[in-house]
């Protein structure tokens, strides 16, 4: 193999289960650092759009985006799709029968993929979460004989599916796996043992240049929270926190903005504390709406919890973002949060599920703006160190590749 193979860009097909997805940010700022170095991409969605809001970003993706069938719905069109892989994909039939794979929707969506592959001459797969979208790129890989990677995020990792998602086979399998943080890995090493061993850290990123920091003076006793309405998001916990800050008479405003399940269950809960004047549900908005309330709030909140099935969140983006921005943060010691939110250094970091907890430090940050500035500075810093998205997406090009020159 020729150094200048070597270091060829490996045209890549990047593999989600959705595209877009609002609170996959992450994924939008990868895909736009590698199309900032001349990364060839195309993204495969294996399902159907379910948002109305979507990140700014995505007017600027110029990868253009396959969206494979999810249901095959009778069996003339899967015998078409299995003879026209026989024709055009070498040695199908032969891999095909090392596979034995239960769900026939997938294993047609990874057959449309391999052709795919076979047809625009892709060179190496990633796929994002170690669910269906992994599940998918696997076989698609086997078929087409290119190499595969993926990464791993939180609730593809801690949730625990009816359904076996293999992920330790997929760990064995890939030419790489890649997770969002030590604490993530570590989990993996412990769990899966010699089947991790090549498994790697590379954290998300942001995209510097798009968060100019400010320092936090004389800002108005508002807080932020942003997410989606889910358990591990932890927001019953913060409204109990204002609900003690209400009785201690301190003033205040909290916006929560985002969308999802528990959101009656959550104005409920306002109504019943008597918060509702303090408390605004927004709903979801556009990023750019959102990157203004963390601008002028006094601080970003990301009480995150590990719910009752064991899911947690990763990595917040929306911390990376507020720590660029200059808006002091308070989160908790939940998964890899502590990596990029060290207490009194770059943030406020409590344990989780404790509202007096959390209820103090959002009232210390009200009250101490020389604290405010310490640990935005602090903050800026530890985001250009280690969350700059071309520094680590040069990395993972790094691992495309490798994976790519070498292909199983």
């Amino acid at each position: 193999m020729s150094q200048n193979t070597l270091n060829a860009r490996p045209y890549t097909g990047y593999v989600l289960k959705r595209y877009p997805r609002f609170s996959e940010t992450f994924v939008v700022n990868e895909i736009l650092a590698h199309e900032r170095v001349g990364l060839q991409i195309d993204i495969f969605a294996l399902g159907p759009v379910e948002e109305s809001h979507f990140q700014d970003g995505i007017s600027r993706v110029r990868a253009p985006v396959t969206r494979l069938a999810d249901k095959q719905r009778n069996t003339e069109s899967l015998w078409l799709l299995l003879q026209r892989a026989c024709r055009e994909l070498p040695h199908f039939a032969t891999r095909l029968a090392r596979v034995s794979h239960p769900n026939v929707h997938e294993l047609a969506q990874a057959i449309m993929l391999a052709l795919a592959v076979n047809e625009r001459g892709i060179q190496h797969l990633h796929a994002h979460f170690a669910t269906r979208a992994a599940t998918v790129t696997r076989l698609a890989a086997l078929f087409s004989g290119v190499s595969w990677s993926f990464t791993a995020h939180a609730k593809d990792i801690y949730y625990p599916y009816e359904t076996s998602t293999e992920i330790e086979g997929k760990l064995r399998d890939a030419a790489q796996a890649i997770t969002v943080s030590d604490y993530n890995l570590s989990w993996l090493r412990q769990r899966y043992g010699d089947s991790a061993r090549r498994a790697m850290r590379i954290y998300n990123g942001i995209d510097l240049a798009q968060f100019c920091w400010q320092v936090p003076e004389n800002r108005p006793r508002h807080l932020f929270a942003v997410g989606r309405l889910v358990a591990k998001k932890g927001f019953g916990v913060l409204i109990d926190a204002l609900h003690l800050l209400h009785q201690r008479g301190e003033a205040f405003h909290c916006t929560l903005t985002g969308e999802g399940p528990l959101r009656d269950a959550l104005l409920t809960h306002i109504a019943r504390l008597g918060l509702s004047q303090q408390i605004t549900l927004t709903g979801s908005r556009p990023q750019p709406e959102v990157i203004a309330a963390m601008r002028e709030a006094a601080m970003v909140v990301a009480p995150c919890v590990v719910s009752e099935e064991g899911d947690r969140d990763g990595l917040p983006t929306v911390l990376l973002e507020a720590m660029a921005l200059g808006t002091p943060v308070i989160s908790t010691r939940v998964a890899g949060i502590p990596e990029l939110v060290s207490n009194l250094e770059t943030g406020l970091c409590i344990e989780p599920n404790d509202p007096h907890a959390l209820a103090d430090a959002i009232q210390r940050l009200f009250n101490d703006p020389s604290l405010s500035v310490a640990l935005s500075v602090q903050a800026r810093m530890r985001i250009e160190r280690d969350y700059d998205i071309d520094r680590n997406s040069a990395r993972l090009r790094e691992v495309f590749t490798t994976a790519a020159a070498y292909p199983a």
